[in-house]
């Protein structure tokens, strides 16, 4: 019986394969992308180790591809983002004047506030 999980294509390593390793011999590049669907006869499947620790013969080139549906690690930038939203949203807002002193309009159709929720007046009412 043959395992469902594709193994690393290189010798006597029986961990499983992430990635796929494509020769291009005219360009002279090694091409390691994400695991190929199915197993190509000249495409040799590797295990994460080996996929991390590949070079290439002198003169040729390695393209590493991406796989664009792994999560994205989050920058500095980004997590700070998020939490200037998170303040913001949690902010008590003032009812009666704006930081100019004109006093807000509000919605006819906002019955209560709580936070950043509001409670609706029903259009037929």
């Amino acid at each position: 019986m043959v395992s469902p999980v594709r193994r690393c294509s290189r010798t006597a390593c029986g961990r499983p394969a992430v990635a796929t390793l494509t020769y291009v011999y005219a360009d002279s590049t090694a091409v390691l992308g994400p695991l190929a669907t199915y197993a190509e006869p000249h495409c040799y499947d590797l295990c994460a180790d080996h996929s991390e620790r590949l070079t290439a013969p002198r003169g040729w080139e390695v393209v590493r591809l991406t796989d664009g549906s792994a999560p994205a690690h989050p920058s500095g930038d980004d997590l700070e983002a998020l939490a200037n939203a998170v303040r913001e949203a949690a902010r008590p807002h003032d009812r009666g004047t704006g930081a100019a002193g004109v006093g807000r309009q509000a919605d006819p159709m906002e019955v209560a506030r709580r936070g950043h929720l509001r409670v609706l007046r029903s259009p037929e009412s």
